[in-house]
């Protein structure tokens, strides 16, 4: 859906107030850059709805505090996958290189 420059800003804010997500899910969400939901909600937003934007800051504010902590979360799940994929090959090779016991009989 399109928006023009002025009620932008406006929608935004209130998706990531309800939602409570980051800019990044904002974007998603709206099919625009990160820049573009940054530039709205705090330059754009500053301007046009100030109370607006002071809800929006705090949430922002709290998605910087946090932002460490869902990088590393998703460090530890990427490697965690990558540990567990190299064990089923691994296991799924020793398989492969076992004889076949019917085969011995014969």
């Amino acid at each position: 859906m399109f928006y023009d420059n002025d009620e932008r800003p406006q929608v935004l804010a209130r998706y990531v107030i309800e939602n409570r997500c980051t800019v990044r899910q904002a974007a998603s969400a709206f099919g625009v850059s990160k820049s573009t939901v940054h530039k709205d909600i705090t330059h754009r937003l500053m301007r046009t709805d100030p109370g607006l934007y002071e809800e929006v800051r705090q949430i922002l504010f709290v998605n910087k505090a946090e932002r460490h902590l869902r990088g590393g979360d998703a460090t530890r799940r990427k490697y965690e996958s990558k540990r567990s994929h190299e064990s089923k090959r691994s296991h799924e090779s020793k398989r492969s290189h076992e004889p076949n016991k019917t085969s011995e009989l014969e």
